[in-house]
């Protein structure tokens, strides 16, 4: 039976998912960050799949999000995007410290991804955090400075004003630099990486991804651990394709959830025999 519990980790609110059996195990932690105006209860579908799979799944609220709403509308929210993905970089962190200590989740044993703004958090952190022993990005970008102009055009093309002049907003995307993943690939380091993207999003460009994976696969000789799962027709909203990949890369990569997940197989193999 997996139960579901609701914690305050620093004051962030988290759902906690996990096999009932095991809820006082030492466990392969998985943190999920939701994406831009949604709330971690819209993710519990793939808490549930990471919990069946021996995980134990964690799902913050980002700041402004669900039970942080301010009551911020989504323009005053979009003018604030890149101050959410910074601070929810750094609380991911807390999370895991939390679970950590309380000897509920060890290291080498962490995954960490998220939809949209949380697979932009995901591909940031990785700059940031050596305790991430796998990511996954749906739909996310790790150039966030290209990306952040992009916004900014867009946002602009809406008629939106921006509250800041072009030289504040020129230091704002300068500072993004030390979280660009695309600037610094080497920080991935081998560990072992998935994207999923929609061709045919356009609220997060496929392209950002795709060129970014294309340049880790030539830098590294075809010998880097990435994938990329592509859909042509997609949008920006993550398939059941896309679920079920990031439950197998958790499965296939992490701890003592690749061992289990491997004995399994064998007992299958077994039976069958």
């Amino acid at each position: 039976m997996v139960v579901i519990r609701k914690e305050s980790v620093n004051s962030i609110p988290v759902l906690e998912v996990v096999q009932e059996k095991k809820l006082v195990e030492k466990l392969p932690l998985a943190i999920f960050v939701h994406g831009f105006t949604s709330a971690k209860e819209n993710n519990l579908h793939i808490a549930y799949l990471l919990a069946e799979r021996g995980f134990r799944a964690v799902l913050p609220d980002a700041p402004f999000h669900g039970e942080r709403d301010e009551g911020l509308g989504e323009e005053e929210l979009s003018g604030r995007f890149w101050d959410i993905v910074i601070k929810t970089i750094h609380e991911v962190n807390t999370i895991k410290d939390f679970y950590v200590a309380g000897g509920l989740a060890s290291p080498g044993e962490i995954g960490l991804a998220g939809t949209s703004m949380g697979g932009i958090v995901t591909l940031g952190a990785l700059t940031q955090y050596d305790w991430i022993g796998a990511a996954v990005s749906l739909m996310g970008s790790p150039s966030y400075r290209d990306m952040a102009c992009w916004q900014v055009d867009e946002l602009r093309k809406r008629g939106y004003q921006l509250p800041f002049t072009d030289e504040e907003l020129a230091q704002r995307i300068d500072a993004l630099g030390p979280y660009d993943l695309s600037l610094q690939p080497e920080k991935v380091d081998g560990r072992p990486l998935l994207f999923w993207h929609g061709e045919a999003d356009t609220v997060v460009p496929h392209r950002y991804a795709w060129e970014f994976y294309e340049k880790l696969l030539k830098e590294s000789g075809g010998a880097a651990e990435i994938a990329f799962v592509s859909e042509k027709l997609s949008g920006h909203k993550v398939t059941r394709k896309g679920t079920y990949a990031l439950v197998d890369w958790f499965a296939e990569h992490l701890g003592r959830a690749k061992e289990s997940a491997a004995k399994e197989e064998a007992a299958v193999e077994l039976f069958n025999s």
